[in-house]
C-alpha cells in the first residue's frame, strides 16, 4: 500500500465524522474529533493486523521528542499502542481523556 493511499480520508467508526488526510507530514491513524482509531497495524504504519478492533483512547503520554502522545487500547483484543497526537487534534477530547486517566 502506498503513502497516499494509507494517507487518505476516513469516516470515523465511532462518531461517523467524514475524516481528511492530513495535509503535510504523517498519516493519520486516529480521528481527530474522538480521537478512537483502529486497530489496523502490527508494527507501527504497517497495516497488517487482521484484528481491526476498535480502539479507544485510554490515557495520554508526553514524551520529549515526539510531543504528545494518545494511548489507545483496542476493545476487541487489548492490544494497547501510543499514537502522536496530530494538530488537529481536538484538545477537548484529550483533556476529557486525561481526567479519566487521572481519576482512574
Amino acid at each position: 500500500m502506498g503513502r497516499k493511499t494509507e494517507n487518505s480520508g476516513f469516516v470515523c467508526i465511532n462518531c461517523g465524522t467524514d475524516v481528511s488526510p492530513i495535509a503535510k507530514g504523517t498519516i493519520r491513524n486516529h480521528c481527530p474529533f474522538c480521537l478512537y482509531s483502529l486497530h489496523v497495524d502490527i508494527d507501527i504504519g504497517d497495516r497488517l493486523s487482521d484484528c481491526t478492533g476498535l480502539m479507544h483512547p485510554i490515557g495520554a503520554d508526553s514524551h520529549s521528542q515526539k510531543g504528545w502522545q494518545i494511548i489507545h487500547q483496542c476493545k476487541k483484543c487489548g492490544f494497547v499502542r501510543k499514537n502522536k497526537m496530530a494538530a488537529d487534534d481536538s484538545i477537548n477530547e484529550m483533556a476529557k481523556i486525561m481526567r479519566r486517566a487521572a481519576m482512574g
